[in-house]
Parts: C-alpha cells; structure tokens; sequence
C-alpha cells in the first residue's frame, strides 16, 4: 500500500470519513553542504520521490487531533493549549512525533494571532525513510503545513512555510537544526538542486544533468539511528559560534579560505579543526555549482569526495560505517561519494552511473558484511518537485 493510500486510510480510522484533502512533501538529499546553514553558509540540496502525506479536515471546535503511523494513539489538543505545550525550556510535553505537527500548528497560528481558526483532524503516514539523513521531519512540516495554510486559508508563500517549519523544529521540538531542510522540501524541483543562501534566503535553481549523463544518486542508509536534538549536534553549533566570535565575526559565513591562517592562532585545536570544516564547505559548495553549470555533473566528484574527507576528519560527524559506505562505493568506481545529513549515523550518497547500480550496491554490501556490520539499505533517488495537493 502506498503511504498515500496509507494516510487516507488512517485517517478514515481516527474520524470514519474521507479527508478534506491529502497534501504530501518530499524529503531531500543534500548533495553538498552541510552543517553551513545554521552559519548562515550556502548549501546545495535536493528534494527527493520519497513523501510524507497529510490527509486532512477541518472540525468544527478548536480541537486538533493527530494520527500517524509513527504510533498507535492519537494525541489531541486545543489550539488555545499550544502555547503552553511548547515551553521556551525543557521538553514538549507531547510525544516528539506529533510535536513536528502540533509545532507547526502553533507556529502558523502565531503568524494570525487573532484568527478565529477551527481546529483539525490530520493523519500522517510516510515513505521517506526515518533515521536516514534525509529529513524525514521536514517532510512531516512541509505537508502538514502545506495543509493547515489551505485549510485555514492563509495563502502563504514556499518560503514563509519553510520558516514555520523551521520554527516548529527549533521551538517546537527542540531540534537546533537550520533552515536548509525546510527550504529543500518547499522548493524542490524535478531534475535540478537548489541553491540556496542561508543568511539571505535567496535560491536558485541548479540543473544537476543527472539524466542527461545517465547518472543515479545512490543512497547508503547505514540503519545507524541518530538524533539531532541530542549532544553532538549541540556542541558542533556550539563550536561555530565560538568561532566566529574569536574571529570577531557575526557568523562563519563571514570568513573564507584566507581567514584560516588567523583562525589557527587564535583558536584551540578543535574548534580550529570546525571552523575550517564550514569555511572549506562553503567553498565547495560554491564549487559544485559552478562545476555543474559550467562542466557538468561529472566534474563533481573529487569535491564530494572532500566534502566527506572534512566532515570525518575536521568536523568528526561521520562513523565507520558511513566511512565504509564511501570508500567501498569509490572503490567500486563511484564519481564522488560522501555522507550526507547531519551525521553520526544515517546515509551516505554515491554519484554513480546508472549502469553500475547493481555492482556499486553489492560492492557495499559485502564491505558491510565484510566489517561485521549489519546490512545497508539501499537505493537511488531523483530531484524531485516540493509539496503539492494530491487529493
């Protein structure tokens, strides 16, 4: 059964009817940039096939109430409790799956403080994989406030929702994450990546020539869960902050190649070794565009094969696994490879030919069995369109 099929379905279970409508949202695959966005950096992701589906309606109180095939009970609110579900500290005090849909809720309703809005049934179900790196939970936000900006008839631009989504991760959730994530999913298009300014917001659309070269973006999920609310990604953001504050700047988007030589004298080992993380990603994040502009999606290889260098070495997110990933999928005669998300766990993305999908996969599979690990999921993935109404 397809999740769409899926979230109808539950939906029919939690309110015995049909669903005002079914909207749904991609999850991304960041080709190239990561931990820049939250240093207001430049990042070059892609939205992806695999969706998250809001089936949703309109009630007649104040009453929210969410299901999703994450959990076996609903959870249902008030719209006039939300604030008080989210405290500026601690923890939601819902279960954190319904906090990405109750948190966009709150954050769409604080953009109309005294609308007089009904409240809603939503149910969700998803085929964008979970723990993967690839962002899964902006899936659940793009689509369900995709939904909720139809059904209560705000009309809000790709952007503006982006930002709601953000906001419900950071606030809602507690997730210190960027805006990258969002923005992908909202602006996804077929073919292309975008490219996109985390300081100013500004994109462009990249053409990635991906089909024209009959090349596939493999994804490696190694099954290594990770949590992006937890310690590392804390102390990683902390790291960049400190930073720039030593090199006296408002963020490490500021700084370039130039400024690592001063870094080093004023910084410990460390946060020395993060900070030339985010400023040589940057730059190869400006790279890959003009690589791909100007010479085509095969000339990205070697930066995507740096970009992991960095990310295991300076910016320590990666594990063996995802190294394992990476060099046996070059190893099997991958253009670039690195991992991709937030790291700690999640995939890793191989740049292949299509031909070579079936040889790459099983290379990797024997180098996992190989280390004793247990086995990849595996499989390719397509720069897709944003979120849409599909019912």
């Amino acid at each position: 059964m397809t999740a769409l099929a899926t979230a109808r379905d539950l939906f029919a279970d939690l309110t015995g009817q049909s669903p005002d409508g079914i909207w749904s949202a991609p999850g991304r695959v960041n080709l190239i940039g990561e931990h820049t966005d939250y240093n207001e950096g430049f990042v070059l992701p892609f939205a992806i096939q695999h969706r998250t589906y809001a089936a949703a309606s309109l009630r007649d109180d104040d009453r929210i109430r969410v299901a999703s095939t994450f959990a076996t009970e609903p959870v249902e609110v008030s719209l006039s409790a939300l604030d008080d579900l989210f405290p500026s500290e601690g923890e939601p005090a819902v279960p954190e799956w319904s906090a990405y849909v109750l948190g966009v809720a709150w954050a769409l309703r604080a953009l109309h403080p005294d609308a007089a809005l009904r409240g809603a049934d939503i149910a969700i179900a998803s085929d964008v994989p979970v723990g993967a790196g690839l962002s899964s939970s902006a899936a659940i936000e793009g689509s369900v406030s995709s939904a909720l900006n139809e059904l209560w008839g705000f009309d809000l631009d790709a952007v503006t929702l982006a930002q709601v989504g953000r906001r419900a991760e950071n606030e809602a959730v507690g997730a210190p994450t960027g805006i990258m994530d969002q923005m992908a999913s909202m602006l996804g298009r077929s073919d292309a990546a975008t490219f996109l300014d985390c300081r100013t917001l500004e994109t462009r659309s990249v053409p990635t020539g991906f089909t024209d070269e009959h090349l596939e973006v493999l994804v490696i999920d190694t099954q290594v869960s990770h949590a992006h609310s937890t310690g590392g990604y804390r102390e990683r953001r902390a790291s960049c902050e400190l930073g720039a504050e030593l090199l006296g700047i408002r963020s490490l988007r500021d700084a370039g190649v130039d400024d690592l030589r001063r870094a080093a004298e004023v910084m410990d080992e460390v946060t020395y070794r993060r900070v030339r993380h985010i400023i040589t990603e940057n730059q190869r994040v400006l790279d890959t565009v003009a690589a791909l502009t100007e010479n085509g999606p095969r000339a990205i290889g070697e930066l995507l094969v740096a970009s992991h260098a960095s990310m295991r070495d300076d910016f320590e997110i990666s594990v063996p696994e995802l190294d394992t990933a990476v060099e046996s999928a070059l190893a099997a005669g991958a253009i670039g490879a690195r991992m991709t998300g937030g790291g700690f766990g999640g995939a890793a993305i191989a740049l292949i030919d299509h031909a070579a999908v079936a040889a790459v996969s099983d290379a990797v599979r024997q180098a996992f069995t190989n280390a004793g690990f247990a086995a990849p999921h595996i499989f390719t993935v397509t720069p897709s369109d944003g979120p849409h109404r599909d019912e």
